[in-house]
């Protein structure tokens, strides 16, 4: 069963019972996605949470003036994909999600969400440590692109992020990173060991 898999990561930080396990498994459902459907589409309501089972998709803002994706995360397996802000707020979103490949994720609604936390009030804690390290990340990138140069981004992005790096394009990569494909083909070239 694919819940395992998120039950797996979940053990990682709290341990849930037997009977806590039996009402987890109410609250989910498996959606597959093919490669380029959408998860969510700016402008659409965040209604679901989505656990990455296996799969890799991309979260982008399309940028108005140069109408090109900016990349804000990618989620793969073991990952969660969401927008935070328009699913805990239940308004539109700002930006897009798609499957980069077959993408199989389980989904819990908004109004289960809040039902399942209200049965297994120990899953906040699980919740709020992955938000908690969610955040970490982010101020981690906040600071790289603030201070850092394109080089050392990249290098930093291959050593925290290896499975992302193997599994995505690398033009997104470059998205993200907020420099161009060339770039980083040049970086990889000079860096190739002789």
């Amino acid at each position: 069963m694919v819940e395992n898999t998120l039950l797996k990561n979940i053990s990682k930080y709290i341990n849930l019972t037997q009977d806590e396990i039996s009402t987890f498994h109410r609250f989910w459902t498996e959606k597959t996605l093919e490669k380029g459907d959408y998860l969510l589409r700016n402008g659409d309501t965040c209604r679901y949470d989505s656990y990455v089972v296996s799969g890799a998709l991309k979260a982008f803002y399309i940028n108005a003036d140069k109408g090109n994706e900016e990349i804000l995360f990618f989620a793969i397996d073991d990952w969660w994909a969401s927008d935070l802000d328009s699913f805990s707020k239940q308004k539109p979103s700002i930006y897009n999600i798609q499957a980069i490949e077959r993408t199989t994720v389980l989904q819990i609604s908004h109004y289960s969400f809040q039902q399942l936390l209200a049965e297994l009030p120990r899953l906040e804690r699980y919740f709020r440590l992955i938000l908690e390290s969610y955040l970490g990340v982010l101020q981690k990138r906040i600071i790289y692109n603030n201070v850092f140069d394109a080089e050392s981004r990249y290098f930093a992005f291959l050593e925290n992020y290896p499975n992302i790096a193997s599994k995505v394009p690398q033009y997104l990569i470059a998205s993200y990173l907020g420099v161009s494909a060339e770039f980083i083909s040049r970086i990889k070239k000079k860096n190739k060991p002789s």
